[in-house]
């Protein structure tokens, strides 16, 4: 005979848990007092194996029962009482908490044996890790059946501690609360800040779409309690918030959150497509200066992608460094299959490298890709202004200077635009494309399809220190260096949770090491001196350690003992 599993909550965890155990063979009662929220579930989920019910008293026939509604604690408590009333003799209770103490959940039950708790940071069936946290007082039978129930959810048993756990979402929730502001401020569309943070971070969700699967009400359930226990203003949730989750917009769920699903709980695209206005300038011939890892990276790419193109080094030395490079990265392409050695042979034979500006004169756009620093980039832009023809683009590629500033270091800012390539241009699809007041239409049209041509995914943006990524990243590795001074939650633990719980390539503080705590330290104080506020402050322990020379990977040490360049 299948499990008999109830479901009592039919939320975005509620649903998503139904759906999966369904799926892998059990036998599904599924309660919500809300009509709505059972004609959405029965729209998307059907079966001779799920019932539907408004009344508690159906789960009579249930084996284990699992608790999923909001997180407050007198609804759950509340609930779990109803719950071992109505339920039969020896049913085990799965309560869904991520915040709330277990024990004294299963105290306020009245069947302490029975009670245990099932943390999940991501609802199924798109999160497959949860936490399972057993108290002394639960029963062998229970926690074996539990375990049993979260194995038909096809959810693997990960260790989630408490605090490290509450930590990871702590700092999720405060990028997720950005990143909010953002939308509400009308920055960037929802989809273009969502696939600027997914792509340029890695991540397999993007933060407003993760706000959708989780629930907006849950969300802000979260973020009003870490307030009150905080203080810090990075979790008063964003009146974007307020304002969906007033107009019932709460997410998957609903079926309108930041993005619309179907019936069967899958995104939709977007109602309204990108516009840009005017036509795009024809590019025949493309020029880069600057021939450091991100200057040479962006000429590797053009010229894959047919694109003739000079680059410009300092020095002849530089010039021949920087090809040779090129040329390594091709032949890797042979050896892994990626193209033939013919191709590798065509595609160098557009490669020019050079030191002199006069070398541009007939390049259609050029590539400004020096170092963030405005009086080089000024010089540079300069040069690059008097050196190329009439109607020529000139981009750069500043991360945290203003893109404006440049503009005006040229006598064509109509001309100028920001394309923020991420490390390594080669790998990484993403590209902010950012305009200026004075950017002209068919510039910024040009810009969206050279990305086109690269293959990799735009975004728009407007000028503003940190564009989208960075304004959203780099808070986010400023809270979890500040966790390590309120918190005796280690670095380790952290790094494990983010990982673990929410899918993250990496952790912050593997991430800060990665990137260089001297670079971090120096985009948060350009963030910081931009912000009316002063926010982020840079923390003191990285100023500390940026000061002792541990800069991370490249220096052997960090927030972790690395590998030296590996």
């Amino acid at each position: 005979m299948p499990l008999v599993i109830g479901v009592v909550g039919l939320g975005g965890l509620g649903e998503g848990l139904a759906k999966v155990l369904l799926a892998n063979g059990a036998e599904v009662i599924g309660v919500d007092s809300d009509l709505d929220v059972l004609s959405r579930v029965h729209q998307r989920l059907s079966g001779p194996r799920l019932t539907l019910a408004t009344e508690l008293v159906d789960l009579k026939r249930a084996d284990l029962v699992i608790e999923a509604l909001p997180e407050e604690f007198e609804t759950k408590a509340t609930m779990l009482q109803r719950l071992v009333e109505q339920c039969a003799p020896g049913t085990v209770f799965l309560t869904t908490t991520p915040t709330l103490s277990v024990a004294k959940l299963a105290i306020a039950s009245g069947a302490p044996d029975r009670v245990v708790g099932l943390r999940y940071s991501i609802p199924p069936p798109y999160g497959r890790h949860a936490g399972l946290t057993g108290t002394s007082m639960a029963s062998p039978e229970a926690l074996h059946l539990a375990r049993e129930a979260v194995r038909l959810a096809g959810t693997e048993i990960v260790s989630l501690g408490g605090r490290s756990a509450e930590a990871a979402t702590a700092l999720l929730y405060a990028c997720m609360n950005r990143t909010m502001n953002l939308a509400d401020e009308g920055y960037a569309t929802v989809e273009d800040l969502d696939t600027a943070v997914k792509l340029g971070c890695g991540l397999k969700f993007g933060p407003l779409h993760l706000l959708d699967l989780i629930g907006l009400d849950t969300v802000r359930i979260a973020l009003e309690k870490l307030h009150e226990i905080t203080g810090s203003d990075s979790y008063v949730p964003s009146p974007l918030l307020d304002r969906m989750v007033e107009e019932g917009r709460l997410g998957r769920k609903t079926g309108q959150g930041f993005h619309r699903y179907d019936d069967n709980g899958e995104i939709l695209p977007p109602a309204h497509n990108r516009v840009t206005n005017g036509e795009p300038r024809e590019i025949h011939r493309a020029g880069v200066v600057g021939a450091g890892l991100m200057g040479r990276g962006i000429a590797e790419i053009l010229i894959v992608a047919g694109i003739p193109t000079t680059l410009l080094a300092r020095t002849p030395e530089k010039a021949a460094e920087a090809q040779d490079k090129i040329w390594s990265s091709l032949t890797r392409g042979v050896q892994k299959g990626r193209m033939s050695e013919q191709d590798r042979q065509d595609v160098l034979a557009r490669l020019t490298v050079s030191t002199g500006y006069g070398k541009l004169g007939d390049a259609d756009i050029v590539i400004e890709a020096v170092a963030e620093d405005m009086t080089v980039k000024r010089a540079v832009l300069q040069g690059i202004d008097e050196a190329t023809k009439p109607g020529a683009i000139i981009a750069t590629t500043t991360s945290s200077l203003s893109v404006t500033d440049c503009a005006n270091a040229t006598s064509r800012p109509a001309d100028v635009i920001g394309l923020h390539f991420f490390n390594p241009a080669p790998v990484m699809k993403l590209v902010e494309i950012v305009r200026t007041k004075h950017t002209a239409d068919d510039v910024h049209a040009t810009a969206h399809a050279l990305v086109k041509w690269l293959r990799k995914t735009a975004v728009d943006c407007t000028d503003r220190v940190g564009f989208i990524v960075n304004h959203v990243l780099f808070p986010y590795l400023n809270d979890a260096i500040g966790m390590l001074a309120r918190t005796d939650v280690t670095v380790e633990e952290i790094d494990t949770a983010i990982v673990t719980a929410f899918h993250h390539p990496m952790g912050p503080f593997t991430l800060l090491d990665t990137i260089g705590l001297d670079v971090s330290l120096a985009i948060l104080e350009t963030l910081s001196a931009a912000s009316k506020t002063g926010e982020p402050a840079p923390a003191e322990e990285l100023r500390r350690l940026v000061a002792a020379g541990h800069l991370g990977r490249k220096t052997g040490s960090g927030f972790r003992l690395v590998n030296k360049g590996k």
